[in-house]
């Protein structure tokens, strides 16, 4: 990266109200342009174009962390120009986010898994914990008693209650030092994920570690029709980011498809 891109690494690091993941990317993106300072318009869109073959997702992400870079240049006057002002953001389509089988969950479950990673595939099912937040979570946030489980500077620096089941607090086990997932020394996001996913394949499954939390919001939406509710629990800043879950069952779809025939 060039002085300016990790000036402002260094301005975001300060803020603390970025989770260590959104840094990262941030870093990518601007490590991606490596002359990001003072790149002109015609090579920012340069670099837009190289990437043309990348998801849809992945490049609006992209973008959004590169706006926000240059956002910050203007603000504190180091550029007076945005060169990705003619550049406009893909269009995402909302996908119903593909979850965990009851079936899925069972053949992890029934797998031979370390104790600390059969806790972090517990904490995605049945508490809708992120990997990175269950990476994080220490012992002394798990409320045996309140069966409650408190989720320090989430994503978006934000903590959070979860309630969940006297079930789980028994399925999580014995008491340990330290952290849930990794005891004494904690483990990282990204070697979390990497463990998962390698015991997911090994399972034969097609799944993501993500589809274990939709799993969690998708049971607990229908369940209970309060998407709130829901929204709050699964640390969801918006309210638009957990209606993705309020699907229509599939008999109340099958009486539309029959109603329409009359």
């Amino acid at each position: 990266m060039d002085a300016l891109s990790t000036e402002h690494i260094d301005w975001l690091k300060r803020q603390r109200d970025r989770s260590p993941k959104t840094i990262e990317s941030r870093i990518r993106v601007l490590r991606s342009l490596p002359n990001a300072g003072t790149a002109t318009r015609e090579e920012v869109e340069a670099w837009w174009e190289a990437r043309a073959e990348l998801a849809t997702g992945t490049r609006a992400v992209d973008l959004s962390h590169l706006k926000g870079f240059y956002r910050w240049c203007q603000i504190y006057d180091h550029r007076t120009d945005d060169p990705t002002v003619r550049i406009r953001p893909p269009r995402v389509q909302n996908r119903i986010p593909k979850k965990a089988s009851a079936a899925d969950v069972a053949t992890l479950l029934e797998s031979d898994l370390p104790p600390d990673l059969r806790r972090a595939f517990l904490l995605g099912c049945y508490a809708g914990l992120r990997v990175a937040e269950a990476a994080a979570l220490a012992w002394e946030d798990v409320d045996e008693d309140a069966c409650t489980i408190t989720v320090r500077e989430g994503k978006g620096g934000k903590s959070r209650v979860v309630d969940v089941s006297p079930l789980l607090i028994d399925w999580l086990g014995a008491r340990g030092p330290g952290h849930v997932v990794g005891g004494d020394e904690p483990t990282t996001a990204a070697a979390l994920q990497r463990r998962l996913n390698r015991a997911i394949k090994a399972a034969g499954l097609t799944i993501t570690t993500h589809s274990l939390r939709h799993r969690w919001g998708m049971v607990a939406y229908q369940s209970t029709g309060d998407l709130l509710a829901v929204a709050e629990m699964m640390g969801h800043s918006s309210i638009n980011t957990t209606k993705i879950y309020a699907q229509a069952s599939s008999d109340v779809k099958k009486k539309i498809a029959s109603a329409v025939m009359r």
